[in-house]
């Protein structure tokens, strides 16, 4: 039985992995387990926009790879010097190491024109999405497998590297892999980019502070 300590637990362990993988393979049992997590998320009017691309391929990984280290570089050289080299230890990808991408796609048409609740709120498709992403990364966690979301990439770049058709876009590509640890701090807390914001600045009662 999956007590509340539990979740909770796994909450607190989920980091965004890059460094950390072991070069393994994850087999295909235990990355079923998690994508049938991610399947099973809520979404608006039940219309399940999302699809996973499992990406194995070297080739395939690498160009992806060299994709992301050119964007990489951009974003550093357009950072003022302190910040430059604040950012410059920080890895923001394990594409190659966790030898196993997943492909979020989202497909907004899905479940027709009429879907249920997304009436006045059409973003609701895009957060069923987003929700399905946490939903695999819980379970990878609760599983002892590391995610890290990649998000150096242009998105026209990624559509024609998974040969996407009109109307899919990519959401996340995700690296998923078994890894040596969880870190206890995250990697952007830990290399000094930004620290976690504490509960009570976030938490406001009846309205938004003036």
């Amino acid at each position: 039985m999956v007590t509340e300590h539990d979740i909770y637990e796994v909450i607190r362990r989920r980091r965004d992995v890059r460094a950390e993988f072991t070069g393994e393979l994850l087999d295909d049992a235990a990355l079923m387990r998690i994508l049938d997590a991610a399947h099973r998320a809520p979404s608006v009017g039940n219309s399940q926009p999302w699809d996973f691309i499992v990406v194995r391929d070297p080739a395939t990984l690498t160009s992806f790879a060299a994709h992301v280290a050119d964007k990489r570089i951009e974003f550093r050289e357009s950072l003022p010097p302190e910040r430059a080299r604040t950012f410059e230890p920080i890895k923001i990808e394990g594409i190659t190491e966790s030898r196993t991408g997943i492909v979020v796609t989202h497909d907004d048409s899905r479940g027709g024109p009429h879907i249920l609740g997304r009436a006045t709120v059409p973003e609701t498709g895009l957060y069923s999405t987003i929700l399905a992403i946490q939903n695999l990364w819980l379970a990878a966690t609760a599983e002892g497998v590391g995610v890290g979301w990649v998000s150096f990439y242009d998105a026209p770049f990624l559509t024609d590297l998974m040969q996407l058709p009109p109307g899919i876009r990519p959401v996340a590509w995700l690296c998923v892999g078994p890894v040596h640890e969880f870190q206890a701090t995250p990697d952007l807390e830990r290399f000094g980019w930004r620290d976690r914001r504490p509960l009570s600045e976030a938490v406001h009662w009846e309205k938004f502070p003036g």
